[in-house]
């Protein structure tokens, strides 16, 4: 029997070949860098669950961010710590907040960088949940008051696009009825449509202060299990008015990003979390992978089941090695 005609090594035997048949590439134009703000100035806070990054006052995460920028990086998006919590996550929603004058400095000071904003009041609130609680139970619909003027102040800030993070139903809707009201029907939104109870955020959380004071988020946040629930959440927020989706997070669900890709014709982002990043940053200390290697392919796999764009710690780290 003659050995078969198709020989799929021929086109791997040279790099120029193995360039100029790839199928998926990454630049830093796909990233989507996420940094923690904090109060203060001169204060620069390593995470010690999170490797490399850090929480950074204001003055220092502008300049962080010319770095950002001049990495050819389009976009951050904010995380806020404040010095004060209640139970209404208020000073998420204060104007003077610590968001909103970061998002300020920010626009002031560095040309051409894109600002997201995260909508949720979790990191603001004494109980660490992401709506108001009543009697031990989330309340939906009080919530979206809060999400409405979080979003409206974050615009107000100069924001380019907000990002709702909460899980609570209707909230796009909400949100973007409020900032049209307001006067600014052109600002995307940006909704975790598919936002996972994982366990993957646990570093985040050390790094927002911002674990649940009692139970657990599977109130609001998804069953890891449920693929078909995935969609009709996303196909919910594409109704509401949801300009992207992201799935969250992403190596563990790369296939409901790959079956959102093939269901929607809008951008679809994905987020690297904390827990992905810090495993490969702990693997790669212990000296059992080899952290740029592992870093390039996770994402390469992220964009490959089809991520426009990638929320991702390793964003600056990519970026150097794509130049």
């Amino acid at each position: 029997m003659a050995f078969p005609i198709q020989r799929l090594r021929r086109l791997r035997q040279h790099e120029a070949f193995r360039r100029m048949i790839r199928e998926t590439s990454l630049a830093p134009s796909d990233f989507i860098y996420p940094m923690f703000v904090v109060e203060g100035r001169d204060r620069r806070e390593e995470i010690a669950s999170m490797p490399g990054q850090f929480r950074l006052s204001v003055d220092l995460l502008v300049k962080e961010t010319c770095e950002v920028a001049a990495l050819g990086i389009p976009a951050i998006i904010l995380f806020g710590i404040p010095d004060r919590k209640d139970d209404r996550g208020s000073s998420g929603f204060d104007p003077n907040g610590i968001v909103q004058r970061a998002v300020k400095a920010v626009k002031d000071q560095v040309q051409g960088l894109m600002v997201v904003t995260d909508v949720c009041i979790d990191e603001y609130t004494d109980h660490g949940h992401c709506g108001i609680v009543k009697d031990g139970r989330i309340l939906n619909d009080e919530t979206l008051d809060c999400l409405r003027a979080m979003a409206r102040t974050h615009a107000q800030a100069g924001a380019d696009m907000v990002a709702p993070s909460d899980m609570m139903d209707g909230r796009v809707a909400a949100i973007r009825a409020e900032l049209d009201q307001a006067g600014f029907p052109e600002l995307p939104i940006m909704a975790y449509a598919a936002k996972f109870a994982s366990c993957f955020y646990a570093p985040f959380r050390d790094a927002a202060f911002s674990s649940p004071q009692f139970g657990d988020r599977q109130s609001y946040q998804m069953d890891p299990a449920n693929r078909r629930e995935a969609l009709r959440e996303i196909a919910l927020d594409v109704e509401e008015g949801a300009d992207i989706i992201m799935v969250k997070p992403a190596l563990p669900y790369l296939d409901i990003v790959a079956a959102a890709r093939a269901q929607m014709s809008l951008p679809v982002a994905a987020y690297q979390v904390s827990g992905e990043y810090s495993m490969i940053k702990a693997a790669a200390k212990a000296g059992w992978l080899d952290e740029s290697r592992a870093m390039m392919e996770s994402l390469l796999s992220i964009k490959r089941a089809g991520a426009d764009l990638i929320l991702t710690y390793f964003a600056k780290d990519a970026a150097r090695l794509l130049r």
